[in-house]
């Protein structure tokens, strides 16, 4: 179970702030998510940075850690 917190355009397409999802990669939690929350959350995440405890995260094939918290960044604009 990973804690997914979602900031800006991600979180107006989520739906939500954050949520817990049991997930054992990044490909398995965007596919849960997705899942839950639409295609509109899909197009964020397609552009998405994701943040594992804090570190930049690749490869979504990777196992996460129980318990780590994800951030999903959507590019920002402005200063």
């Amino acid at each position: 179970m990973v804690l997914v917190r979602y900031f800006a355009g991600a979180r107006a397409a989520a739906g939500v702030a954050e949520e817990k999802v049991p997930a054992a990669t990044l490909a398995d939690l965007v596919a849960s998510v997705t899942a839950a929350h639409g295609e509109a959350l899909s197009r964020v995440l397609s552009i998405a940075s994701f943040l594992v405890d804090g570190v930049i995260w690749h490869d979504r094939g990777a196992t996460l850690p129980d318990g780590s918290t994800v951030d999903i960044l959507p590019p920002f604009a402005g200063g």
